[in-house]
């Protein structure tokens, strides 16, 4: 971290959460050079700040929102945020999906995810096509590769081969009310996989190959299934994420690039090889006793990230760099002891600094986040709580 930025906050009274603009700003940019001028489509649930969201689209090589959530999308575009946002998950509540389905304007700035038969029936049976304009799909592809009885990545879409996607487009356009626009494939295994040992290097380094002439073939058919009944080409092709925007760019058929995450520089981004994004986002937390000569506590601190419960879950230590976790206790709700020589020069009310280990989900324990910029708080921007908008 920058030394100015603590320096900005240095007279706060912890607990509070810090934006480094410039850092996530710097980010931004080295994503769009890492994808060599393909578009970059946001990831919303990496950043939940509504106000960061809007600068970064104003930069150069960013295009629409990927969102994790149906009423987040339509919040999005109501509040004028983004006219072009694609819901990266099936929606199964009927509520949203009637409010899109009857209103124009998001019916034709929003796009849904669909994988199955049960989802065009789950639309239609919220309001049938008759009684409605069509509605933007995209279909989303399995993209996890698979040896022999092993699945590695993501457990998303049923939809893996030539004849599970021919059929599935097929039922599509035999009905009212669907109109097929983008199509998704994303590689969780390679993006989203941390570099942590040759066996993990060997496994994405055939994931790649293997996905990109799957990627092809697949989105091909859907193409040819469109030219033959007349319809409109594809809008975009998506895929990747912030650990594989090189690899993904590099496939023909991809027209985007879904990332984010890379703008925060979170805590499982310090284990990957082939890109270092600059920490931009923290949590401070105050000193609150001293167990021992060398252990303080800190009040707070256990915000442990989604997915497999790991040691890579975990928040990262960022100022004092010596500081570590206690290994029987861990990082709590409440309190963090940590130890280390660091823990000597600590007083009552100093500052730790920690980052989350994935971006955006720290954003969903804060109301607000204090903007540095220059060596200097220049902003304090709401976050999506701060809003009033919770959409996990």
């Amino acid at each position: 971290m920058r030394p100015d930025v603590r320096a900005a906050v240095a007279h706060l009274d912890a607990p509070f959460s810090i934006l480094d603009l410039d850092a996530a700003i710097e980010n931004a940019q080295s994503m769009t050079r890492r994808a060599q001028g393909t578009p970059i489509r946001l990831a919303s649930k990496s950043i939940r700040i509504r106000e960061l969201i809007g600068r970064i689209l104003d930069l150069p090589g960013y295009q629409g929102i990927l969102a994790f959530n149906l009423d987040e999308a339509m919040w999005l575009v109501e509040s004028g945020t983004c006219d072009d946002v694609l819901v990266a998950y099936p929606s199964a509540n009927r509520e949203s999906l009637h409010r899109l389905l009857c209103d124009p304007h998001l019916r034709d700035r929003i796009t849904l995810m669909v994988d199955s038969v049960e989802h065009l029936n789950f639309i239609d049976a919220v309001l049938p096509p008759q009684e409605r304009a069509a509605v933007r799909l995209c279909i989303d592809l399995d993209a996890a590769l698979e040896i022999g009885p092993l699945h590695i990545g993501a457990l998303r879409s049923p939809i893996r081969s030539a004849d599970h996607v021919r059929s599935f487009v097929r039922s599509i356009l035999a009905r009212q009310g669907f109109d097929i626009v983008g199509v998704m494939a994303y590689e969780g295994q390679i993006a989203g996989t941390t570099d942590t040992s040759p066996a993990i290097a060997a496994m994405k380094a055939l994931s790649v190959k293997e996905l990109a002439m799957r990627r092809e073939v697949l989105v091909n058919i859907v193409h040819e299934e469109l030219r033959a009944t007349g319809r409109p080409a594809l809008e975009f092709v998506n895929g990747g994420g912030t650990g594989s925007i090189e690899t993904t760019r590099a496939e023909s058929v991809i027209t985007e690039i879904g990332a984010g995450s890379g703008i925060i520089g979170p805590g499982l981004f310090d284990h990957y090889k082939t890109f270092k994004p600059t920490p931009a986002e923290w949590f401070v937390v105050p000193v609150v006793r001293r167990p021992a000569p060398n252990t303080v506590t800190v009040a707070g601190g256990g915000r442990v990230a989604s997915g497999p419960a790991g040691k890579d879950r975990l928040p990262v230590v960022d100022w004092p760099r010596d500081l570590k976790m206690a290994t029987l206790e861990g990082p709590g709700e409440v309190q963090t002891p940590l130890t280390g020589a660091a823990a000597r020069n600590l007083q009552l009310g100093s500052h730790v600094w920690m980052r989350h280990a994935k971006a955006g989900e720290q954003c969903e324990w804060t109301d607000n986040v204090l903007v540095v910029s220059g060596g200097e708080i220049i902003d304090t921007w709401p976050t999506y709580r701060g809003e009033g908008k919770s959409f996990v």
